[in-house]
């Protein structure tokens, strides 16, 4: 008998926790996300500091339609294969509402049309091809980051004003690359028509060889160089164009490359003098972004690297849209979504309705060092919808769904 009664409590217990848990699971709305944990630790940590940050503020301020918000997270090592799978597990066994995330061009294209042909809601944090809204882009589909396009047009602009006409470009040979390199050329050429291109290289990504592609380039003798490269392969541009003294006299453009996740690892061998995107974090004295940084001070006792942000404000959009949705049905958060509007570190930023494009902005000011390592000075910040074309443009180069 007595085995019998410690039988049955064992049991009303186990069906306990049980139900505990079936409570718990109905309580929450689950969020797939896919990055590359595995490579460009530099960005897609502080990305997973931001996003943790921002589910925890959402979940301490009673979640989202009466329901915490639970993040299940994957590694697809940047391999696109990999993603789709991951994607696939997502949403067939741990029933996730959507997909979020992802850093290579590759891999969000191979989403993209995953969420396509699913009709999967899919919200592309990072890739910056051009083709994720445009060429590929189709109705599950949104991307939070500035595009390749929008970051290449803000520097043409800025770079129109120099005087050099001679240039030579550098980009990675996949598609970021290529979208970064003719988005360039075609707004530098328009705001500048004398502009000539003497010269063009195409290393492969994270393959470079640095002393090879400054030698061509030399050969060229551009009075300027747009520069794509990022990550190891900035590095070894860097250290090997001040080692030759190729950058003396030379007006450099590079994508990317003030933000902490690429100009930070430089330390000292910082660039002076370039024009950059990237991310001045320690000037930026907006209401909005003082509340981020001393909460992401707190919390993690180091600096927000701009993916930290990228993270923060991927999981805001989505609670935003989840709000405004009223529910996890598909074709009702891809509603909501188009033509959102939230409030990020950055300001107010809208997710287009004609190319589910946002239209957050990017800082674009002067390498320089300061105390032993590279900063941003005489910056700006350049909204993202200023330098998006024309809505009868975006009808000839996306699809209709």
């Amino acid at each position: 008998m007595e085995r019998f009664k410690v039988f049955v409590v064992t049991v009303l217990a186990a069906m306990m926790v049980l139900t505990a848990g079936s409570a718990l699971a109905k309580d929450t709305i689950k969020l797939g996300e896919i990055n590359t944990y595995s490579k460009l630790t530099s960005f897609t940590f502080p990305y997973r500091n931001g996003w943790k940050l921002a589910l925890e503020e959402i979940n301490n301020a009673g979640g989202v339609l009466g329901k915490k918000l639970e993040i299940i997270s994957r590694d697809d090592a940047g391999k696109p294969g990999n993603a789709v799978k991951i994607a696939e597990e997502l949403i067939r066994r741990e029933k996730v509402a959507l997909i979020m995330g992802s850093f290579f061009s590759h891999v969000g294209l191979a989403l993209t049309d995953f969420a396509k042909r699913n009709k999967v809601f899919y919200l592309a944090a990072e890739p910056l091809s051009d083709a994720v809204v445009w060429a590929k882009g189709n109705r599950y589909t949104f991307r939070l980051r500035p595009s390749t396009y929008m970051q290449a047009a803000m520097l043409a602009v800025e770079a129109s004003k120099n005087p050099a006409t001679r240039w030579a470009t550098i980009a990675p040979n996949y598609a970021y690359g290529k979208d970064a390199v003719k988005s360039f050329k075609k707004v530098l050429m328009e705001k500048k028509p004398g502009v000539t291109f003497v010269a063009e290289q195409w290393p492969a990504l994270f393959k470079i060889n640095a002393g090879a592609e400054i030698q061509a380039l030399t050969r060229a003798n551009p009075q300027a160089v747009y520069n794509v490269t990022f990550g190891g392969d900035l590095a070894k541009f860097v250290r090997e164009g001040k080692l030759r003294g190729f950058f003396k006299n030379r007006f450099i453009v590079s994508l990317l490359t003030g933000e902490p996740e690429y100009l930070d690892p430089l330390k000292g061998e910082a660039p002076e003098g370039w024009l950059v995107t990237g991310y001045p974090w320690y000037d930026i004295k907006t209401p909005a972004h003082t509340k981020f940084l001393k909460a992401y001070q707190a919390k993690y006792n180091d600096y927000p690297r701009l993916g930290s942000v990228v993270g923060y404000c991927m999981l805001y959009a989505v609670a935003n849209m989840l709000k405004k949705a009223g529910s996890t049905d598909t074709e009702a958060m891809v509603e909501a979504m188009e033509g959102l509007t939230f409030n990020s570190p950055f300001g107010p930023i809208t997710f287009r309705e004609i190319d589910h494009q946002s239209t957050m902005g990017a800082f674009v000011g002067y390498t320089a060092l300061k105390d032993g390592k590279g900063v941003m000075v005489n910056w700006k910040y350049m909204d993202g919808k200023d330098f998006l074309p024309p809505d009868e443009v975006v009808k000839k180069l996306r699809p209709q769904d």
